[in-house]
């Protein structure tokens, strides 16, 4: 499988009070860490999707800026879905530090042609790390034309095109897709 990563880094942090992508964690950056998972992964090319270009990019990571207005997470997976040239795109958010390579390994290997992977927590997708096909990028250009830009309805449509198959998380994998939003989530 032919494979395209994206870290989506271009949320405005509020409740966090400062970009999320450079805070330390466990000795670096967030967004080190996450960059070092998707280069593990032989992704064909990474892509950071943000509002603007960051110093901190490494040189072999591609930019991908939202379109204004941004609509959040909508407008970075529809922008790397458009750039994307392999069969898949795989999301991860920056603020996922707890993401492990090997469950990443593990939804690319759920994936297959013109299928993603979506996982779902409690009847709740987590749309910031999945798999998309390309061929879902219609679906999503579609969501940025209309008025409603919700991520879970729009995984649902394409779990009701049979663009993404749903994988259950319980169990202790619920932790690799803890979201670090608030300081205190840093303790």
């Amino acid at each position: 499988m032919r494979i395209t990563a994206v870290l989506l880094a271009g949320g405005k942090s509020r409740r966090m009070g400062r970009d999320k992508a450079t805070i330390e964690w466990r000795g670096r950056p967030l967004w080190q860490w996450q960059i070092e998972k998707l280069c593990v992964l032989r992704a064909e090319k990474i892509f950071l999707s943000t509002q603007s270009d960051v110093p901190w990019r490494p040189a072999d990571v591609e930019i991908v800026l939202d379109t204004p207005p941004s609509r959040g997470p909508l407008s970075g997976l529809a922008a790397a879905l458009v750039a994307t040239e392999t069969n898949h795109l795989l999301s991860l958010a920056v603020d996922m530090p707890f993401m492990t390579t090997e469950h990443l390994r593990h939804l690319c290997g759920l994936a297959a042609d013109g299928m993603g992977v979506i996982p779902m927590i409690d009847g709740n997708a987590e749309p910031l790390a999945a798999i998309y096909p390309v061929e879902s990028r219609a679906v999503f250009l579609e969501a940025l034309e209309g008025d409603h830009y919700s991520l879970q309805s729009i995984v649902k449509k394409l779990v009701d095109l049979n663009l993404l198959r749903v994988m259950p998380v319980a169990g202790s994998t619920r932790e690799f897709y803890k979201s670090i939003n608030e300081p205190q989530d840093l303790d």
